[in-house]
């Protein structure tokens, strides 16, 4: 169990970041404007504009992560989170030849594997901070957009760019949200 002293120490390395999670909740909200801007894209360009959301946000969440070594021995959730961020996004660059159906199956694992471990980092921060309901329900709306995937595979283009667009701005806001609490939390610690 932390000490006081410890929980500080980790609150003020997490509130210091602040910045990436407002970096990571503004190129979702910006991902999701473009999807409903232009929904006729060929699906193939969603997907792309897909795979570049998936690659930064796993980049962004490996530095954050990896700059947490000292703070926190539970670093290596968020990294996970990154590494398969990452490969979700080359996968997507790397490997068009695959089946629409296939590559909803590879967004939707993306994103439940992604809701799953902000959930685990929202119970493990529950002790320093106040609020963290802020990461865990992004990770539930991760999670469901995963599942709403699996279950309506054949939905319209049109449909599947609303959804996505729509989890895209629902994460990013979430994640302003979270930023900016942690930014104010930076000044009292």
């Amino acid at each position: 169990m932390r000490t006081d002293v410890e929980g500080r120490t980790v609150l003020s390395e997490v509130a210091d970041r602040w910045w990436a999670v407002a970096l990571r909740g503004v190129v979702a909200i910006i991902f999701g404007i473009l999807a409903f801007l232009w929904p006729g894209l060929v699906f193939r360009t969603l997907l792309t504009l897909f795979g570049a959301f998936a690659l930064v946000d796993g980049v962004l969440s490996v530095v954050a992560g990896l700059s947490n070594i000292r703070a926190d021995e539970r670093w290596w959730a968020e990294v996970i989170e990154g590494v398969l961020g990452i490969a979700f996004g080359l996968l997507v660059f790397f490997w068009p030849g695959l089946t629409e159906v296939a590559l909803l199956w590879v967004i939707a694992a993306w994103a439940i594997v992604t809701g799953v471990t902000e959930i685990v980092g929202a119970i493990q921060l529950r002790r320093v901070i106040a609020n963290e309901w802020l990461l865990i329900l992004g990770g539930i709306a991760s999670i469901l957009f995963g599942i709403l995937l699996i279950a309506f595979p054949g939905a319209g283009i049109l449909g599947l760019t609303w959804m996505i667009g729509s989890y895209a701005i629902i994460f990013g806001v979430l994640f302003l949200f979270l930023a900016f609490r942690l930014r104010g939390m930076r000044q009292r610690v």
